[in-house]
């Protein structure tokens, strides 16, 4: 039975860090205030800048304040979460602390009586074959547990040896106008559409690659629409506007509500 609301509100991408002080109390915000509007909220994978393992956020006051504010969204609305690049080791403590509810990546859920296919985004990026590679790895359950196994200390170290590298990779791509670099960093029309044949859906939602906008598209004979989450940050106007937004589904159809304004 997929999970079926007469409204719902989908966010993704905040990438939640204490160095993003501004950004963190928007979502404070949002699951104080906001979120109450729809019956349900759908957060899309990356709420986290990193996540080491569950063990490692009793030991964060940032990360347990972010506990506190999700167990109290969970007792007004319910609330689902999809693994993301960044925190997909977010396990079965922290989302049994925060009410929080697991969903698959990608899963179909029904909002207003319409389905909708709901993904992180970043297994659709598969014109970027070495991060593919490397997605295959991280998420099998051998290495998953390896890696829990190692001292906090090295997680973190190992944790922040990554981002470092993803934010270069990421900047020399946006600042390349060569197109495979710019094709990397997004979803291909091939992968939408094998995900939506294979569980018979017309209608995409993800996050991932922090290019917001609404879609329709087509390859052969196969069409449907797509729309892309925004990412979160208001405490970097240098590197664009500052930016938050979330999809709210109701049976007027789906409208983007900027955060940032409201």
């Amino acid at each position: 039975m997929i999970p079926q609301y007469a409204s719902a509100m989908l966010i993704s991408d905040l990438h939640l860090t204490p160095s993003m002080p501004l950004t963190a109390q928007r979502f404070f915000d949002f699951c104080e205030k906001d979120a109450s509007q729809a019956e349900a909220v759908f957060i899309l994978g990356d709420l986290f800048e990193y996540w080491v393992g569950d063990d490692a956020s009793s030991q964060s006051p940032f990360q347990q304040e972010v506990k506190r504010a999700l167990a109290n969204l969970s007792t007004k609305t319910k609330t689902y979460y999809l693994h993301g690049n960044r925190d997909f080791l977010v396990g079965p403590a922290f989302l049994k602390k925060t009410g929080m509810t697991l969903l698959p990546d990608p899963s179909m859920v029904e909002i207003a009586g319409k389905r909708y296919l709901l993904a992180h985004g970043d297994a659709l990026c598969t014109a970027d074959l070495g991060y593919q590679v490397f997605r295959r790895w991280v998420r099998k359950t051998w290495v998953q547990k390896l890696f829990l196994s190692l001292p906090l200390g090295w997680r973190r170290s190992i944790a922040n040896h990554l981002r470092s590298n993803s934010h270069a990779q990421y900047q020399h791509k946006t600042k390349s106008s060569q197109p495979q670099n710019l094709m990397k960093m997004n979803v291909t029309l091939e992968a939408c559409a094998a995900t939506l044949r294979s569980h018979t859906g017309d209608k995409l939602i993800h996050g991932h690659t922090h290019l917001p906008a609404h879609h329709v598209e087509q390859l052969g004979e196969q069409s449907w629409q797509r729309w892309v989450l925004s990412d979160w940050d208001l405490d970097h106007p240098e590197v664009g506007n500052p930016r938050a937004n979330t999809l709210l589904i109701n049976d007027q159809g789906e409208h983007f509500i900027d955060l940032v304004k409201s």
